[in-house]
């Protein structure tokens, strides 16, 4: 009997946004492979599920072999549901070597779809939705930040990035340096309770979050540069 592995989309923030066909398939499959088991239990808890729950994450070199076998195994003997700490999983997650992985082996693989903060924050971001380009997490020195950045001074397309609190400034200031003027939106803890979304020129967020400390994740949204328009490098 073939099993499947699914990829099960999670509430950011606000535990009621979670699909009834989300809840089912936690219900009904025989493992939950959690990227945060304890960040999922909470959804669990809120909807009475008892699944049984094994932690997955592929960050950590010395135990990632030993949990993508226990995954694999597990789909062995029935269908398996993978979930990162939130949001719509393998979007700047773990994920990947599992899903690759259970395709090698013939595993069926279906997407539940559900929120990501990617989607919700360039919705809200009031830029240009199409085309856009996701960067993910950006280097964490501003070397690295920089040399990306640097890549799309002449793009007009859309940019979004996820960035931790403790880079947030920094990571504005390097976006300023190398793309120059343009707008963007930086949406912070959407759906939880303290979310907010700033909006105006790139030239004044870094000073906005040095005087309205960051806190909780972020997703930067940059919009595109202006038609016939240059960063500051050079």
């Amino acid at each position: 009997m073939s099993h499947t592995l699914y990829i099960v989309g999670t509430p950011i923030g606000n535990l009621e946004d979670v699909s009834p066909r989300a809840l089912r398939v936690l219900r009904e499959v025989a493992l939950i492979a959690s990227e945060n088991p304890t960040r999922t239990q909470r959804l669990l808890a809120r909807y009475d599920i008892h699944t049984p729950m094994m932690r997955f994450t592929d960050a950590y070199e010395r135990k990632k072999k030993a949990r993508l076998h226990a995954a694999l195994n597990a789909l062995e003997g029935g269908d398996v549901a993978f979930v990162s700490e939130a949001g719509m999983p393998l979007l700047a997650d773990p994920g990947y070597e599992l899903i690759q992985a259970a395709l090698a082996r013939g595993i069926e693989v279906l997407p539940i779809p559900g929120p990501t903060a990617l989607t919700a924050a360039l919705a809200a971001s009031g830029l240009p939705t199409v085309p856009f380009v996701f960067l993910g997490f950006p280097p964490r020195r501003s070397e690295g930040r920089r040399k990306l950045f640097r890549e799309f001074v002449a793009d007009e397309r859309t940019l979004v990035v996820y960035e931790s609190p403790s880079r947030l400034v920094e990571a504005l200031r390097d976006a300023w340096a190398e793309l120059g003027e343009r707008q963007v939106a930086v949406a912070c803890e959407l759906t939880k309770l303290y979310e907010s979304i700033w909006r105006g020129p790139l030239s004044e967020a870094a000073a906005h979050y040095e005087v309205n400390g960051p806190r909780g994740e972020y997703v930067i949204v940059l919009g595109g540069t202006p038609e016939g328009g240059h960063g500051r490098t050079g």
